[in-house]
């Protein structure tokens, strides 16, 4: 049976880079046997990054620095696979998104009392009415079970028959200004917004599998600025949240104990840097001259692995905390996945399994086939993720509403018409 050729993009805005994926995936039946498109039908094409100016900490600060570096990545990005990027799958950050658990109720009042589908986005629009935050929108909502007639633990209540359908969900919001700079920005960029998706479930969908996501499970995205992380057990989303903390107080850290610029610090955190002063041999030294060409001195490698132990630990220790407010701490049986650029760090795994006392991992992206390696980093899990949350929605499979997706191709094309 023939198929039809789609494209996907995710963008990754980080405070440090911004990182396009493009996917390739075809539509409809792959296989005799098969409906839905399947890890072969994807194929990432096109994968690149640029530098991020106008985004600190997740949050547009200045959005014609924005706009800049957004541009400048997706002409890339076109450049190289030869086609324009006209709607992309965006990951929204920053320590203004914030969690929280509604329940939506609505009577089944049809005759029969079968539930259809409406019902169910009735009752998951009925979870909206939750008290939400001035100045807040609501970006998901994530059901995690239902109940017909209070039998509860209900996965998927369509076809069955009652008079009362409830729903527990968890729902994702972010702060309204945010969400139109980013809707401002691409606009002016010239992209259409498929979906905001928040990035702790785009990591997700690259780096876990079902059944991760069935044991329960912490995914842990160490960024420059921030660190996302995500919950989950029995297949649902139990907490996620954004830390403003990220590898670039490690960083800072080792400026300040040594004494050093912030560039030379960086750059002994990548050759050298490591969580494990432990192995490192006590007389081993760091030449600040192999690195830089003005900079002078030498620095005992155990000294600097103790100062990155000591914030990697106090990073997952608060981290430990957000999992012990929702009694869930050393009680993760498929344990902690690293993933993100502060992921590379040695050591880090080691660390995590110390302070989190459940197994440890680092998360590469999955769930696809191609030929650029970079694809498979972990720099990119977010990117990645974004264009397989797309096809994940072309294939429809686990139901979650956005509010702030999914807009018509009028709508797309008429707010693109009020910038110039």
């Amino acid at each position: 049976m023939s198929r039809r050729q789609q494209i996907i993009t995710g963008i990754d805005l980080g405070s440090q880079s911004i990182k396009v994926a493009v996917g390739q995936v075809y539509e409809g039946e792959s296989s005799a046997s098969s409906k839905r498109p399947t890890e072969e039908d994807l194929h990432i094409i096109g994968l690149d990054e640029g530098p991020s100016e106008g985004i600190s900490k997740g949050i547009i600060i200045n959005i014609e620095d924005t706009i800049s570096s957004i541009t400048a990545c997706v002409e890339k990005v076109e450049k190289a696979i030869g086609l324009p990027l006209e709607y992309a799958y965006v990951g929204i950050s920053g320590s203004h998104v914030i969690s929280q658990e509604s329940r939506g109720v609505v009577a089944i009042s049809r005759p029969e009392g079968e539930i259809k589908e409406e019902d169910v986005g009735r009752v998951l629009e009925a979870a909206k009415t939750v008290a939400t935050p001035a100045n807040y929108e609501i970006l998901h909502i994530l059901p995690r079970s239902y109940s017909v007639d209070n039998q509860p633990g209900i996965i998927d209540p369509v076809g069955m028959t009652g008079i009362r359908l409830e729903v527990e969900a968890q729902i994702i919001l972010g702060l309204s200004n945010q969400i139109k700079s980013l809707t401002k920005s691409f606009s002016r960029v010239g992209v259409g917004i498929d979906e905001l998706v928040f990035t702790s479930l785009a990591t997700s969908e690259a780096v876990l599998d079902k059944r991760q996501k069935e044991l329960g499970v912490l995914v842990v995205n160490l960024g420059d600025t921030t660190t996302s992380i995500a919950v989950f057990e029995e297949g649902n989303v139990l907490t996620a949240k954004v830390l403003p903390i990220g590898a670039r107080h490690i960083t800072s850290d080792i400026a300040i104990g040594l004494r050093i610029p912030i560039d030379l610090a960086e750059a002994i955190k990548l050759n050298f840097g490591t969580s494990l002063p432990n192995k490192v041999n006590r007389s081993e030294k760091i030449s600040f001259r192999d690195l830089s060409e003005v900079e002078e001195g030498v620095a005992l490698r155990k000294e600097m692995a103790k100062i990155v132990e000591a914030r990697c630990e106090e990073i997952f220790k608060i981290i430990d905390d957000e999992l012990g407010a929702i009694n869930r701490r050393g009680k993760l049986p498929a344990g902690v996945v690293l993933t993100g650029a502060g992921a590379r760090l040695d050591g880090l795994v080691e660390t995590a399994k110390k302070v989190f006392k459940i197994p440890a991992s680092i998360g590469t992206p999955q769930g696809f086939v191609s030929e650029i390696n970079k694809a498979f980093d972990v720099g990119y899990s977010t990117a990645i993720g974004l264009v397989l949350w797309g096809k994940r929605e072309m294939g429809s499979g686990e139901k979650s509403i956005n509010f702030v997706s999914n807009l018509g191709s009028k709508t797309k094309n008429w707010l693109k018409s009020l910038f110039p």
